[in-house]
């Protein structure tokens, strides 16, 4: 070996160590770590079932407010008939019955008494007339609430200008009496607006609403017509019926009044309910007959009127004496009335001798009649 060969190794560059091989690394999957997609069709049915669930939500929301709504309207109405009828039992029974009381034979009581009562029956027809303007009303019933305000105003006026001109009409001053009778007209109005406007608005704003058979109280603030003439005006202060019955008569209460009529033990009800009543076409009607007043009273008459088929069948009875408070039957039978028709009952108590209200004599029933 010379001494270049030397050199020439010595000089030499080292080769490079040989690289360790990689070992091929599995790919992984694009997307890993994170949620695959979701497929297209998949979402939009989601997002419609989502929606749907979404509008029947709607729906049953929008369902439960209008049926709360309807509630709501439907007991105001109810309430609105109910105030009304509250307030006609009051003045029935606050101020018609004793303005007429009072009234009846008023020339053989203290003159000091029978004005303190009536400036008082005054006053509360004023109260009740404040108490109708004020009421809760449902827009349904303006028109009928107008009728009811106008019904009471009427009352409370005709309560002042009878509180007014009865201390001289019971000193026998004639134009006093015809002014009084006068006073009685205005009651009369009043109870014509009510019976023929305010009832029966009330009654259709009822039936527009889908609310039956919930009746709407009566109201009379005139008891009878006799009270618009002078000379029965006359003779009724004076404690006198306005006849020439003859017999003897001890001013004050007197009354009968009709507390129930029955038949074969079923109790009618009264109109506008219709009665089935089986038994055949010769029924017997038993009607319940309370002495009012305050007196004993005799030969009074009761009577029963059915109308069916485009004919009447009537028949009486006459009790012959009533005591006071107390309450009598009276069996009255009918033959011949037709079966499975339409029929009205009218029952009556005649009035007796002094007595000023008669509207609790009678009633009307309706019904059909069957085996």
């Amino acid at each position: 070996m010379s001494f270049f060969d030397d050199e020439e190794t010595a000089t030499r560059t080292p080769a490079p160590a040989p690289r360790p091989s990689q070992r091929s690394q599995p790919r992984r999957p694009q997307g890993a770590g994170r949620s695959l997609p979701v497929d297209r069709h998949t979402l939009m049915v989601r997002r419609r079932v989502a929606a749907g669930v979404g509008v029947v939500l709607l729906v049953i929301i929008i369902v439960w407010i209008s049926s709360c709504l309807k509630s709501q309207k439907s007991q105001a109405l109810k309430d609105y008939n109910q105030h009304v009828g509250a307030l006609a039992r009051q003045y029935d029974e606050n101020v018609t019955r004793p303005l007429f009381s009072t009234l009846s034979g008023a020339t053989g009581k203290s003159a000091l008494n029978v004005g303190v009562g009536i400036n008082g029956l005054r006053e509360q027809a004023k109260e009740l007339a404040s108490q109708a303007n004020g009421l809760s009303t449902p827009g349904e019933m303006s028109g009928a609430q107008r009728n009811l305000v106008l019904t009471y105003n009427l009352r409370s006026e005709a309560l002042s200008k009878i509180a007014s001109h009865v201390p001289t009409a019971l000193g026998g001053n004639k134009q006093a009496v015809t002014k009084l009778a006068g006073d009685m007209e205005i009651l009369l109005a009043s109870d014509v607006i009510y019976s023929q406007r305010a009832a029966p608005l009330v009654q259709q704003a009822l039936a527009d609403d889908g609310i039956h058979n919930v009746p709407t109280a009566s109201s009379r603030s005139l008891p009878n017509l006799g009270w618009l003439e002078p000379s029965t005006m006359e003779a009724r202060l004076g404690g006198q019926s306005g006849t020439s019955s003859s017999g003897s008569f001890t001013p004050g209460n007197h009354g009968s009044a009709l507390r129930g009529v029955t038949v074969a033990a079923h109790a009618l009800e009264p109109e506008p309910a219709i009665n089935h009543i089986g038994g055949g076409g010769n029924p017997t009607f038993t009607l319940q007959v309370e002495n009012s007043g305050e007196f004993p009273e005799t030969d009074v008459k009761a009577n029963v009127a059915v109308t069916a088929g485009g004919k009447q069948y009537k028949a009486s009875h006459l009790i012959e004496k009533t005591e006071p408070g107390k309450t009598v039957s009276v069996d009255i039978p009918l033959a011949g009335v037709p079966q499975g028709v339409a029929a009205k009952i009218e029952a009556n108590i005649e009035g007796v001798r002094g007595e000023n209200d008669v509207e609790n004599n009678k009633g009307t029933f309706l019904a059909i009649f069957g085996k």
